[in-house]
């Protein structure tokens, strides 16, 4: 059978009420989070990983922009040079710390492999980051995203990730979203316990809403933070190169290099829509109610202000 079928056989697996356990059984809760057992089955080799004092973190909850950042990030690094930044997928030249699958995927290997500067990718909470990264006193980015707009890319990644039992519905995944029952877990813990550490220099906290308003703004404070040369030409390169449309183009970027049978581009594009408030094309009135409600709740003792509308 092609990759096709498999994707679309797994989909079907899902949806059947028979048991299908090696599915089903993907994701367990590992030190009170819901995460991906084909990661945690190695978690030695994620939690004993040696860090470098040149490593740069980049560290997101899922769907906030990861890609985004991390590709202007490495371009930063390549001076501009848009050929070397279209010289292997950005999973290979930007690792996936945690990310284990066997031996298709190792990203801890990978980083071993890697030549300094590193960059390291990682959805990781700081409680679970492995702990040379804070006594390398390594540089980090941390790039958080209005929770609404998340929920619907999460919910739309969900569906395109073969391994991952399909969400019934919006509103279904909506609620686990909110009660963390998503991998990663809880949203608000994860953006208030990097906004906490963000009181250190060594960390970046960026907003992806303030990247949509302004790019070249943010753009030169990363560059700025990694201490490297600004120039008009520089910053004009790497708006060009990470564009929505450039990225959603870029076969390096898009994530059409990862095989079908593992992410399933035929029912959601990894690459969706990249905007700010496209939740409101998805909330019903009174989910937005419940949720603003709940969000009110579980936020009301940080200082942390996100938009979910520009």
């Amino acid at each position: 059978m092609g990759s096709s079928g498999q994707a679309v056989l797994f989909n079907c697996y899902y949806q059947m009420e028979t048991s299908v356990p090696e599915y089903y059984e993907v994701l367990g809760e590992f030190r009170g989070v819901l995460m991906d057992k084909r990661f945690t089955k190695y978690w030695e080799d994620v939690e004993t990983f040696l860090a470098r004092p040149d490593d740069l973190v980049i560290a997101t909850y899922p769907k906030s922009g990861t890609t985004w950042i991390s590709e202007i990030v490495y371009m930063i690094y390549k001076e501009g040079d848009v050929k070397k930044c279209k010289e292997d997928a950005i999973f290979n030249r930007i690792p996936y710390l945690e990310c284990r699958n066997e031996e298709l995927i190792n990203g801890v290997k990978l980083l071993i492999e890697k030549e300094s500067p590193r960059i390291v990718k990682t959805h990781l909470s700081p409680k679970l980051l492995p702990a040379s990264f804070w006594e390398k006193n390594c540089k980090m980015i941390y790039l958080c995203r209005n929770a609404k707009d998340v929920a619907v890319s999460y919910y739309y990644f969900m569906l395109m990730i073969t391994s991952y039992p399909n969400p019934k519905s919006f509103s279904e995944f909506v609620e686990k979203f909110m009660q963390g029952e998503v991998p990663y877990g809880s949203w608000y813990d994860h953006v208030k316990a990097w906004w906490e550490k963000s009181k250190s220099s060594r960390v970046l906290f960026m907003f992806y809403e303030d990247m949509k308003e302004d790019i070249r703004r943010e753009v030169m404070k990363l560059i700025e933070f990694l201490e490297r040369q600004p120039s008009a030409e520089l910053v004009d390169k790497i708006i060009q190169h990470t564009s929505f449309q450039e990225m959603k183009n870029n076969p390096t970027t898009n994530y059409t290099m990862m095989p079908e049978d593992m992410m399933n581009q035929k029912v959601s594009p990894f690459m969706r829509k990249g905007i700010t408030g496209d939740w409101k094309n998805h909330f019903p009135e009174a989910l937005r109610k419940r949720f603003d409600d709940h969000y009110k709740q579980q936020m009301k003792d940080c200082t942390l202000k996100f938009r979910s509308e520009l």
